[in-house]
């Protein structure tokens, strides 16, 4: 941030966000707001059970703990400011408080790109290797692959955010957004961005379509080995829970493709905030519902757990 320090007149950026839409700012607070208490209570219910279910502590419910508890803190990062700028005349945001937002909401987001590859590769070796599935996916390597995904991920945060906030800031300084994204803080700087734009891009491609392609190879498996089930039914079953989690990748990987695999961040538009909404909001709504409440060993483990504690009541 050497650069901001030294050449930047903008002190502070305003979130412009749903200004348009000023008639029904109470109405997307409640909307939000319970979207967001949703994917709270969710993602805190399937970590609880998780936790308390001593049958879930394997490598898969290990991933689907972690993916939990970062789609909790990546939507933190988001959502309460949104909150609060919904119910207020005042929608500024400081220049350190922008960079920090920017930071952890890339690190948590490009952790979970990465998390839900490393949980598509466990699904893999699951289905097509089962009997040798303890010996390849035990503790160290479970360990080791969500300590990857997550200092990956924010290594690659901090890279873009450096770059960003290394920038010179002298106005304007309306973000056209709801908080602080790459290409509408970019749009804002005073000097000539394509190198730092191409850097970014090719950032974008590494966090985005390298995991979305090792999924599609990892599925590739999975389908063959389905193809192989005698069973007509067992293959329905399969190819159902297949397409279920196919929905949320091509969701995830399909709006983050739409607004960071561009090169150019003059592109960027209003209808990019729809488009937002759908990754920071929808996303982290999926994910639980897809991941858990179709799982029947977690709905089976929540009935338990909230029957202990209704006894213990």
């Amino acid at each position: 941030m050497r650069g901001f320090n030294k050449t930047t007149l903008v002190t502070q950026f305003i979130l412009v966000g749903f200004s348009s839409l000023a008639e029904l700012q109470l109405l997307l607070f409640v909307i939000f707001f319970f979207l967001y208490l949703t994917i709270l209570v969710a993602n805190v219910t399937i970590m609880a059970v998780i936790h308390l279910t001593r049958t879930l502590h394997t490598p898969m419910y290990g991933f689907l703990f972690i993916l939990s508890f970062s789609e909790s803190c990546y939507t933190f990062v988001i959502i309460p400011q949104l909150l609060v700028h919904l119910l207020s005349d005042t929608k500024t945001i400081s220049f350190m408080a922008c960079a920090t937002q920017l930071f952890f909401f890339l690190g948590f987001a490009c952790t979970n790109c990465f998390l839900i590859a490393v949980m598509e590769y466990d699904r893999c070796v699951a289905i097509c290797h089962p009997l040798r599935y303890t010996l390849i996916m035990n503790k160290r390597l479970e360990l080791g692959l969500v300590s990857l995904s997550g200092v990956t991920g924010f290594f690659i945060a901090l890279v873009a955010t450096n770059l960003i906030c290394d920038m010179p800031f002298c106005g304007p300084n309306r973000v056209n957004d709801y908080f602080c994204d790459m290409a509408p803080v970019i749009k804002l700087a005073c000097t000539d961005t394509h190198v730092k734009e191409l850097a970014l891009f090719s950032l974008s491609i590494l966090v985005i379509m390298v995991p979305f392609l090792l999924i599609l190879i990892s599925y590739g498996f999975i389908v063959n080995t389905i193809l192989k089930i005698p069973s007509a039914e067992g293959k329905r079953k399969a190819f159902a829970t297949c397409a279920s989690h196919l929905t949320v990748v091509f969701v995830h990987y399909g709006c983050a493709s739409i607004i960071y695999l561009r090169p150019k961040s003059r592109f960027a538009s209003d209808k990019d905030q729809l488009v937002a909404v759908t990754y920071t909001v929808v996303t982290p709504l999926l994910n639980p519902l897809v991941y858990s409440l179709r799982n029947q060993e977690v709905k089976i483990s929540l009935k338990r757990v909230l029957g202990n504690l209704w006894q213990l009541r």
